[in-house]
């Protein structure tokens, strides 16, 4: 069986499940995909690899208790045992005080985050792309090592009130590390797309051996506030150094509620209409937006829309969980699958050319929360961190540690770039001023 199912092929597969139903409620939930990778360090492939994989989930409900049961086998014999399955668990389960019934049909909007070219990858395709990182890192004594992944997927969601879903998507996300031969200079570059005939490994390794050769001898800097620009990748390149994912995941409304997040009130409520962003500050979700499409339906069935989260600077709207939400009043906007930040029309080149004084962060790593009521973290610069004065990068500085908050960040805003995609979401370049540097750090 192919793990590539269409909407049909899906659907006749969770219909059948469905009908073995005995419980007060049943939903499935089927997902399946291929995904390929190719990883190399020392300018040479280590590994390369590629996965399918096909799975179905059942949970089944009677009254608030619920049990879920997966499987990897669909004949019949399988698919009925694996139902009766979340079934017994489901009668031996205490009640969920917080379980909200199953969703009836909903109305999707159509999106499109797939893209045939990702779709039919190959492994001579995988090897060029990383041929192409590699070969000008070797012309120039340079060494690369870089990680490239894609992945083709569909969902399919389906219960017994009549809900019924179908999503099929793609993705390519590559890196790139470039270090100069001494190991003194390190430069960095990373991209994702949905469509993999608008990535070109070479032209982004390009700028990570430009980072690495201009980063080497670098200098001591004194740590304290500092004007930064701070590159898209320093922003929201993966969870692991995301400051922008950070507080976008922070803003669940249960949290504010309960007095866990920056968006608590002290003596109780939310900060939901209040302005707590520079008014350049707008940031929204869009599953229809060309250049980051996402799926047409949250986890639990709800349909995802454009939401606007910060409208100038003003908090608009939290995501709520079905049972918070029911609990508030409140209509149960679920978190969004991207995030879309406007930006200015200013290039990268633009905004160093109008700093006085300043650096220029190319990415963080080991991002680490300090303090969550006020979005507090800590975390280092790496690959490519340089001193700007009179409107050019003047030389390299050490790595540094900071102490920041993205809601000080992004009230302490100068400009704001043109967006670009990264991490699935758009984000602008951004320069901040008084951003704080605690210590330095050794680290290339």
């Amino acid at each position: 069986m192919t793990t590539l199912l269409t909407e049909a092929e899906a659907k006749r597969i969770i219909d059948k499940v469905l009908s073995f139903s005995k419980a007060d409620e049943l939903s499935v939930n089927m997902s399946g995909g291929r995904r390929g990778n190719i990883r190399y360090a020392r300018n040479a492939v280590s590994t390369s690899g590629e996965s399918t994989n096909l799975s179905l989930a059942v949970t089944a409900a009677f009254g608030k208790k619920t049990g879920t049961a997966t499987i990897n086998e669909f004949d019949d014999a399988s698919l009925e045992k694996t139902v009766r399955r979340a079934e017994e668990v489901a009668r031996l389960a205490p009640e969920n005080p917080e379980y909200m019934p199953m969703l009836g049909p909903q109305q999707y909007l159509k999106t499109n985050p797939y893209a045939q070219s990702t779709a039919d990858i190959t492994p001579d395709f995988r090897a060029q792309a990383t041929f192409d990182s590699i070969d000008p890192c070797r012309k120039k004594n340079l060494t690369a090592a870089g990680y490239m992944e894609d992945a083709t997927r569909f969902n399919a969601i389906g219960n017994t009130k009549g809900l019924s879903a179908y999503n099929r998507d793609t993705s390519v996300e590559f890196s790139v590390t470039v270090r100069t031969a001494d190991g003194m200079g390190s430069g960095y570059a990373t991209r994702d797309v949905t469509d993999v005939s608008k990535l070109n490994t070479k032209d982004a390794t390009e700028i990570a051996m430009q980072k690495a050769q201009a980063s080497s001898s670098a200098r001591a800097l004194e740590p304290g506030k500092y004007t930064v620009i701070l590159e898209p990748a320093a922003l929201v390149a993966n969870v692991d150094a995301s400051l922008m994912a950070a507080m976008f995941r922070s803003m669940d409304a249960r949290s504010a509620d309960e007095g866990r997040s920056f968006l608590s009130k002290k003596g109780g409520g939310t900060r939901l209409g209040e302005k707590l962003f520079d008014e350049r500050v707008t940031i929204y979700s869009d599953p229809t937006n060309p250049e980051v499409p996402g799926g047409a339906f949250s986890g639990d069935g709800r349909p995802q829309e454009k939401v606007t989260w910060i409208e100038k600077g003003v908090v608009k709207n939290m995501p709520y969980s079905r049972y918070w939400a029911e609990k508030k009043g409140v209509h149960a906007t679920p978190p969004g699958g991207n995030f879309i930040m406007e930006g200015g029309t200013q290039s990268l080149a633009d905004m160093i050319k109008s700093t006085e004084k300043g650096i220029l962060v190319t990415r963080f790593w080991y991002i680490r929360p300090v303090d969550p009521q006020t979005l507090l973290y800590t975390g280092l610069t790496r690959d490519g961190t340089f001193y700007i004065e009179n409107g050019q990068i003047k030389f390299p500085v050490k790595n540094f540690r900071f102490n920041e908050s993205p809601v000080i960040m992004l009230n302490n805003l100068e400009a704001l770039g043109k967006p670009v995609r990264m991490g699935g979401n758009l984000v602008p370049p951004m320069k901040i001023r008084d951003f704080t540097f605690t210590s330095l750090s050794d680290a290339v």
